[in-house]
């Protein structure tokens, strides 16, 4: 089973893209983040002609996420528990079966937290700690659970062609740092680093030529429950994504599983 992650940076802006992909890669999984459009927005007639499944939790101009899946739904849930006043949509999870039993895949859109000096960076730290409580409760159930999207977290100085230079922002500093290593120390596995340890940058920002000098950092992210770890076969960064005709500044990362 092949299950990706995607920060589409404007469904309507790269449904041509996203397409394209899709009819060539055919993954059984795929979480979508910042979409940027209400449900009824979405183009789910394109994505089903091709099969798949579509399940959104969008937001007007802003956030939203979806999951794409050749799979049906068993069960869907939408948005992050913990502050009812919270209106951003940043989470949607599906349960599926499997030949092996049910997997349970949760999309993210971590708040990217910049400026640090505005409410923003509070509201970041605050979203990890209601999202540990949320992994720590699918964890108890001991079955395979996929967390992946676009955390906003560059987690060690190999994540990012320039550490120094990103040093302080919300995305890598000591503070988002600490809430990063208390997620992974709840038991959860980083998916790539589990299968190498070399580069693999994920994004690229649109200004100062950052992909022709290949200054990127990896803040897309597939973390895993150890059922779903013992399953991980192989991770793939979709880097000739960023090379395509107007791209998204990120690119589509894929776990392969055996379940």
């Amino acid at each position: 089973m092949r299950i990706a992650t995607w920060n589409i940076n404007g469904i309507k802006a790269r449904i041509g893209l996203l397409l394209i992909w899709l009819e060539q890669e055919k993954p059984d999984i795929v979480v979508l983040q910042e979409i940027k459009t209400v449900d009824e927005g979405f183009p789910r007639a394109e994505i089903e002609a091709l099969g798949y499944n579509v399940e959104t939790h969008g937001q007007k101009s802003w956030n939203g996420v979806a999951i794409l899946s050749l799979l049906p739904f068993d069960e869907v849930s939408r948005g992050l528990p913990g502050d009812d006043t919270d209106e951003q949509a940043r989470l949607i999870e599906g349960v599926f079966s499997v030949e092996t039993g049910a997997i349970r895949v949760c999309g993210i859109y971590l708040p990217n937290g910049n400026p640090v000096d505005s409410e923003k960076y509070p509201y970041k730290l605050n979203w990890m700690r209601r999202l540990e409580a949320y992994v720590e409760d699918r964890l108890a159930l001991e079955e395979p659970f996929v967390l992946l999207g676009d955390f906003n977290l560059i987690p060690a100085p190999i994540d990012a062609h320039n550490p120094e230079g990103w040093w302080g922002d919300a995305l890598y500093r000591p503070e988002s740092l600490e809430r990063w290593r208390t997620l992974v120390n709840l038991g959860l596995t980083d998916a790539l680093r589990a299968t190498t340890s070399d580069e693999a940058y994920t994004f690229w920002d649109f200004q100062a030529g950052a992909w022709r000098r290949n200054a990127g950092i990896r803040i897309d992210h597939l973390m895993l429950s150890p059922q779903a770890a013992d399953r991980l076969e192989d991770v793939t960064v979709h880097k000739d994504v960023r090379g395509w005709d107007k791209p998204s500044d990120h690119v589509p990362v894929e776990g392969r599983f055996s379940f």
